[in-house]
């Protein structure tokens, strides 16, 4: 299955993002094979930083930094996937920013693909959700199902540690993986690497 075939957005109404950075994961994949669920912000500005982009991109740097740092021994994204973690690194929103924020009417939006997206991976056992951006995104699909909120409002320090569920899977609530911020927030890092760990040791 490609994903890439599978969803999509076809009017692109949001006017707070640039619709010429758009991306869905261009991958193909066994759906039944994926355990894990990670999902930041947004699509880069440079399609050369996605996470499938073809060599070192940006977005493959931080997250197998993260992923180094949660003690998974592994140079690719593509080690992950050997070593029986089966990942689908995606974005809450599929358009790249066009400032610091996204406005919440444009990530609820976002959120009728995401939900489409996730559908197609029945078999995943943890929601790992890369800052406030996937938080809110995996809250408007909940919501928007009759469900209560996956994640409480608050501080992510605040709310990390706890036990939280989004249709009876594991959600971890986290900072940002991807960008270059990463290499910068070192107690944010630390804190990222607790929960991929966390993440990890429930899909082994």
């Amino acid at each position: 299955m490609r994903v890439s075939k599978c969803v999509g957005c076809e009017k692109f109404p949001c006017a707070d993002v640039k619709h010429e950075c758009y991306i869905i994961p261009d991958i193909d994949v066994n759906p039944e094979d994926v355990s894990i669920a990670m999902i930041s912000e947004a699509a880069p500005p440079n399609p050369d930083d996605y996470y499938y982009a073809k060599g070192d991109s940006l977005f493959q740097q931080t997250t197998v930094q993260a992923f180094n740092d949660a003690g998974a021994n592994i140079s690719s994204i593509q080690d992950i996937v050997d070593v029986g973690v089966y990942l689908n690194l995606t974005t809450a929103v599929k358009c790249g920013k066009t400032g610091y924020g996204i406005k919440a009417s444009t990530i609820k939006e976002c959120s009728l693909i995401l939900e489409k997206e996730l559908a197609l991976f029945p078999d995943v056992k943890v929601f790992v959700l890369m800052g406030d951006v996937a938080i809110k995104a995996i809250n408007y699909i909940a919501r928007r199902a009759g469900e209560e909120r996956v994640i409480p409002a608050g501080s992510t320090y605040k709310i990390r540690g706890q036990k939280y569920f989004f249709r009876g899977k594991r959600a971890f609530p986290s900072y940002l993986q991807a960008g270059p911020s990463f290499f910068i927030e070192k107690s944010k890092r630390r804190m990222i690497a607790e929960d991929i760990a966390a993440a990890l040791s429930l899909v082994k």
